[in-house]
């Protein structure tokens, strides 16, 4: 176990809750080009709803200039707002709003790619003598045997698994890489044109009074610059999962570290990078490292990726078990407190389905407390917590019944083209659109549900929302959860505020202090004990839908169980062996 941290190790980005917005589905107030498509008026208006929720950062996914190919992750424009969303003005006053209310912004930096609207993508692909023709990377066509154009690799699409990461240019017979989609090509980073234009854009936004940034697969920046062939791993795919050589190459520490000294260490911003594919611990470690320079912390993958086919693409299935939750998030808790990193906690972004159909049960019997269990782990491990909107409200999947004309992700459309080319193949059909309902970023992008009303509140009656608002709306929804029930029973909004209440009252315990699993078995009971030097807690989380018998291990020493994600107070014994109901999660003061 690690000490508890010192005084000198504490910083406010630690103890902030990050709220991620995914725009278009926050609330549409009308400021916006686009009726029934959420807006930058509609987060101001809800600042005093976050403020009491115990949200203390706001992280916007992008709202900048964009042609909208991938939902405004393919940005034509870093310092100019897109009409859908409002102005810079409207920028201006969500930041003035929130400075109002103690509360920060991040914005998130998508520099991997741009658009191919983008005005330096636009000059660089005018000739293949451009002055900007090196900003992005270009690369001659391969002759196969047969005398056809082929691209220069064999990497697939991140999102289009069946189509070639690169893209032909007609235009100047050349290929550009372009990771997602073909309007997102790749800058390359080893220009330093590039880097100062980046640094440049930092610096915009942070003078402009943003804290902070969101960085967007920020380690797929450095390649290996010999761009060779990934090995087969999707054997009935022409083009294979290439993040082997895309994925943590060989100058990515030289580019965080360049960042940090030319732009972040001048302001006191906080700086969380998506590192999508990275498992080594070392190379972990290089990037959040106190003494490494580069960032404060990053989103490790491997919660959710629990039920992704291992090494192959994102809309897979696998099965697993519960035990791999404690194993995960123990490994995470350890190494950052035993190697001097920092964690971020989280379990629902805008690129993964909704936690509780994922990890819990999401049916009408067990959603709520599904839901608080998650609060419940979330609220009381190491690290800066991060919530999704609507996580908070217990929101679930799409319902089954969806037709995958429903869907509107890019990634999901063209999963569901490859899925559906032999029509008659009802088993592949059905499967994949298990898989669509299970695992589509789509899931976590309907309207939040504010009210039982037209459009759950999200948009005003008479408009059409840009995403069909989920089926469940009419009892899944903020309005209903804010009322008080009695007799100690809470929504998932209550339970959430409470625990984030909590964990700041015992920030020593729940932010900085010490980590023990209890419990290194095979059950689906998740266990843990955490304690500062003056005092102590303990978590028993049943992931699982069926009673579980815990055995109460004798370092634990729990004095008083506080909380359960069932109505009332808990009455189990402090010794011996309990009964954990499907789904409860439980908390207790303890001995240190």
């Amino acid at each position: 176990m690690a000490e508890v941290a010192s005084i000198e190790k504490q910083r406010w980005w630690k103890e902030a809750v990050v709220y991620q917005i995914y725009p278009a589905s926050f609330l549409s107030k009308g400021s916006g080009s686009k009726p029934g498509w959420g807006d930058l008026k509609g987060i101001t208006s809800k600042l005093d709803y976050l403020k009491h929720l115990g949200v203390d950062v706001l992280w916007l996914s992008p709202i900048y200039k964009s042609p909208q190919a991938d939902m405004g992750y393919d940005i034509a424009d870093y310092k100019d707002i897109d009409p859908l969303y409002g102005s810079l003005a409207d920028v201006d006053e969500l930041i003035s709003e929130l400075k109002k209310r103690n509360m920060k912004l991040m914005m998130d930096l998508v520099v991997n790619h741009t658009s191919d609207q983008h005005a330096w993508f636009a000059e660089a692909r005018k000739s293949k003598d451009s002055p900007k023709r090196d900003w992005y990377i270009w690369k001659p066509a391969k002759i196969d045997k047969d005398g056809n154009r082929q691209p220069p690799n064999n990497w697939g699409m991140i999102l289009g698994e069946a189509n070639s990461a690169w893209t032909w240019d007609e235009g100047t017979q050349e290929y550009y890489l372009s990771l997602f989609t073909p309007e997102q090509p790749d800058l390359n980073w080893e220009n330093p044109e590039v880097r100062e234009a980046v640094n440049d854009v930092l610096k915009f936004w942070l003078d402009r009074g943003a804290s902070g940034f969101r960085m967007d697969v920020i380690n797929l920046i450095s390649k290996v610059p010999s761009y060779p062939d990934a090995p087969i791993r999707a054997p009935d795919n022409k083009y294979q999962p290439g993040f082997k050589y895309f994925a943590n190459g060989p100058r990515l520490h030289e580019y965080l570290q360049g960042m940090r000294k030319a732009v972040l260490d001048k302001y006191d911003s906080i700086t969380v990078g998506e590192m999508p594919f990275v498992k080594d611990e070392d190379e972990i470690i290089k990037v959040v490292g106190s003494d490494r320079g580069e960032l404060n912390m990053i989103f490790l993958f491997a919660l959710v990726e629990i039920d992704d086919e291992q090494g192959s693409f994102r809309m897979t299935l696998r099965d697993w078990k519960p035990k791999e939750i404690k194993k995960v998030l123990t490994g995470h808790q350890n190494l950052m407190q035993n190697r001097d990193g920092w964690n971020t906690i989280f379990c629902e972004n805008h690129d993964n389905p909704r936690s509780v159909s994922r990890y819990c049960d999401d049916s009408d019997d067990h959603r709520e407390i599904s839901a608080k269990l998650l609060s419940l782990m979330e609220t009381t491990l190491s690290g800066t917590l991060y919530v999704y909107q609507g996580q908070e409200l217990g929101m679930r999947n799409v319902p089954v019944e969806w037709e995958p004309e429903e869907y509107k992700d890019i990634e999901t459309i063209n999963y569901w083209k490859k899925m559906s080319q032999d029509p008659n193949n009802k088993e592949k059909l059905a499967f994949g659109k298990k898989v669509m309902q299970l695992k589509a970023r789509d899931n976590a992008r309907t309207p939040v549900q504010w009210s039982a009303g037209e459009n759950a509140g999200f948009c005003p009656s008479g408009v059409t929302p840009w995403m069909r608002v989920n089926d469940d709306y009419k009892t899944v929804n903020a309005e209903a959860q804010i009322k008080e029930r009695g007799d100690g029973d809470l929504s998932p909004l209550q339970f959430w505020r409470r625990g984030l209440e909590n964990r700041k009252q015992h920030k020593d315990v729940f932010i900085y202090g010490k980590y023990e699993l209890l419990n290194p078995d095979e059950s689906p009971i998740f266990a843990y004990k955490r304690s500062s030097k003056e005092e102590a807690f303990v978590v028993a989380l049943n992931f699982s839908g069926e009673d579980q018998d815990f055995e109460i291990p004798a370092g634990a020493k729990p004095k008083k169980w506080v909380t359960t994600t069932y109505t009332g107070e808990p009455k189990h014994d402090t010794k011996g062996t309990i009964k954990l109901r499907p789904w409860e999660g439980l908390l207790a003061t303890a001995e240190v």
